[in-house]
């Protein structure tokens, strides 16, 4: 049935999913007009374990020991979920060599690190692009009833493509002023991954990242723009928008520039890795 709820008691383990979405990656027969998975997963009565939001605020530059949800935490909360989807056998995208393109987060209030939560995370549909095929992952949190954080993800599978993808090239800006420069260690992609569970081999190691067509493991996407908003900050309402343009190799260094609400990492070259904006509501 469609959009048929499947209420979860507990967050699925990540590594057999992880592992079953490897298994079946080269049986994908990725295609924007393939089926996908309708089922809504709701997970209630979700509570934060503190010492892995620390070391997931350690690793991204959050601030420690506060009574406050970093605004990318939850998605590491429906993370176990999106994940339970997308490593289906009915989902067509190949797990393996997935990459994060572009995100969209709403915080209605400000959200307790005390509180209890319900996760809802669904695969809203799919979608053309100029170099394969794009799925959009949602995930709502819910807290008394009310939605007080969602999101929209959008993954990008690679593969040959005959029709021309209906959104436009990506705008071209000049450089925002700089405000840090971070040098990031080969190791920044197992970090991150052990903090969030997130253990994508292209971000874990060379030899994992050079088979889908990266000359070294790449940093999370998550990642990037968690650290870009721990130096920018957030309003307890707002909304972000952030476009993963290309991938930060491991290791490197990059530079954070910010104005006006908008924010960006760039590394060599003037090359353009992420860039978003944050909107107080």
């Amino acid at each position: 049935m469609d959009d048929a709820p499947l209420a979860l008691t507990q967050p699925p383990p990540l590594t057999p999913l992880l592992a079953r979405g490897a298994l079946l990656s080269p049986f994908k027969r990725p295609s924007p007009d393939a089926g996908f998975p309708r089922t809504r997963l709701v997970l209630a009565g979700l509570r934060v374990d503190f010492a892995r939001l620390a070391a997931y605020e350690r690793v991204c530059g959050f601030p420690t020991g506060e009574d406050a949800l970093p605004l990318t935490y939850p998605h590491v909360l429906g993370f176990p979920l999106a994940m339970r989807l997308m490593s289906g056998r009915n989902f067509p995208l190949p797990l393996l060599g997935l990459v994060h393109t572009a995100l969209t987060v709403t915080r209605h209030r400000g959200m307790p690190a005390t509180g209890a939560y319900e996760l809802t995370v669904f695969v809203q549909g799919l979608a053309p692009h100029r170099r394969g095929t794009e799925a959009t992952v949602v995930t709502e949190v819910r807290e008394g009833g009310d939605v007080v954080w969602e999101s929209s993800s959008t993954y990008l599978a690679r593969h040959r493509t005959r029709r021309p993808a209906t959104a436009p090239e990506p705008e071209r800006r000049g450089p925002l002023p700089a405000v840090a420069e971070w040098r990031l260690g080969a190791d920044a992609g197992r970090r991150y991954g052990a903090a969030s569970g997130d253990r994508n081999p292209i971000h874990l190691h060379p030899l994992a990242a050079r088979l889908f067509g990266f000359p070294r493991a790449i940093a999370h996407g998550m990642w990037t723009v968690a650290r870009c908003l721990s130096a920018h900050g957030t309003p307890d309402s707002c909304q972000v928008r952030a476009e993963f343009r290309t991938p930060v190799l491991l290791p490197g260094t990059v530079t954070y520039g910010a104005r006006d609400g908008r924010f960006e990492l760039r590394g060599g070259g003037d090359r353009l890795h992420v860039t978003g904006e944050v909107h107080r509501l």
